[in-house]
């Protein structure tokens, strides 16, 4: 309304002050279909009245030679706004249709990945997920916790790419680990059958027209033993916590990403790394690392670390959620997905400290 009047009274004081040919009070009439394309209906028919109202106004105040061109003004300028208020209607009708696309998206993926946190023998596994919704922006972030025979394993992976065709390369990965999780004895054949996945999928991509897409993965498994083992398949490296020593934690050998195996001659490796049962272990994907602050300053993920040593698992994913939010004021640009381990102590006192933690997080 400011800026509508605003404009008025600029292009009405260009007759009033000057010479009547000079006068710009008819190029309202185009007013209503700029505000079409961004304002709301009723901006619109506001602003379609408006115009109208002061376009009779000023032939009544001042009217033209010919009586027909003046007609002609004022109708012009109600047909014009009649259209653009359908016009403002018709646009708003499809960027709601797009808005529940996109919240569908989003909400598709907080369904299809596992509810956290999640409480095995050997883990106590809490984090967030929040999706942008926006089609897009939005990527293929995922998670997942799985209870084998052969302990807990854990999954977290982000599709290289944007848009909702980069969720169906994750749903394939996290399919396949699902399966591949309990059906197989090592860690590298569980990789091996994600890897297939996505070669499988990529191949019925190119069929369609989509690009092929690789998957940053990092696949853990955790037993009753001291260390833990892990394949990093080109993922972010995790963060260990603990009062001895916060940092990445140390892995010697980075394979390839899924989907990029066939292109090297070197099969994937497992490595063993401690992981002490007071320590706690935050996995993370670059919607975390490359998070942007208005002024373009990345969030600086280690300088954080200090302060969620000692903080259960719940309350270092909360908090590191708060703060990706503020650094971002509120609009991040990328799928965040972070998930924080810790062991499970099976006796003493920790064990329901432990327990007490997964009921006030839930």
């Amino acid at each position: 309304m400011f800026w509508l009047v605003l404009l008025t009274v600029v292009l009405g004081g260009s007759g009033y002050f000057g010479e009547r040919d000079t006068r710009l009070v008819p190029f309202l009439i185009f007013v209503p279909a700029l505000v079409a394309g961004r304002g709301t209906v009723r901006q619109t028919a506001f602003a379609a009245g408006w115009v109208a109202l002061v376009l009779f106004g000023s032939l009544f105040v001042d009217p033209l030679e010919s009586p027909a061109a003046g007609a002609t003004m004022v109708l012009s300028a109600v047909a014009l706004g009649a259209l653009s208020v359908v016009s403002a209607w018709q646009r708003t009708r499809r960027d709601e249709e797009i808005i529940r696309l996109r919240s569908a998206a989003a909400t598709l993926q907080r369904q299809i990945l596992r509810p956290l946190p999640v409480v095995t023998d050997q883990l106590l596994v809490d984090g967030v997920y929040e999706p942008v919704e926006e089609d897009s922006r939005v990527g293929g972030d995922l998670y997942e916790i799985a209870v084998s025979p052969y302990g807990t394993r854990v999954c977290i992976a982000d599709v290289q790419g944007k848009g909702l065709p980069a969720i169906g390369t994750a749903f394939a990965v996290l399919g396949a680990f699902r399966e591949a999780a309990h059906r197989e004895p090592t860690l590298t054949a569980v990789v091996d059958a994600m890897e297939n996945a996505v070669i499988r999928h990529n191949a019925f991509a190119a069929q369609t027209g989509e690009p092929e897409r690789f998957v940053t993965a990092l696949v853990l498994a955790v037993d009753g033993e001291d260390d833990i083992e892990v394949v990093n398949c080109g993922h972010l490296p995790p963060y260990l916590l603990s009062r001895g020593r916060s940092g990445p934690l140390r892995l010697r050998e980075t394979n390839v990403p899924l989907g990029l195996g066939p292109l090297v001659s070197r099969p994937r490796t497992v490595e063993r790394v401690d992981f002490p049962t007071d320590a706690t272990l935050l996995l993370y994907t670059d919607g975390v690392t490359e998070a942007r602050a208005p002024s373009g300053a990345f969030f600086s993920l280690e300088a954080h670390l200090a302060d969620w040593v000692d903080a259960p698992p719940h309350r270092v994913a909360a908090d590191l959620l708060d703060r990706l939010m503020r650094h971002t004021d509120g609009s991040p640009s990328d799928d965040i997905a972070v998930l924080v381990l810790r062991r499970r102590v099976s006796i003493g006192p920790e064990r329901a400290t432990f327990g007490e933690t997964a009921d006030s997080a839930r």
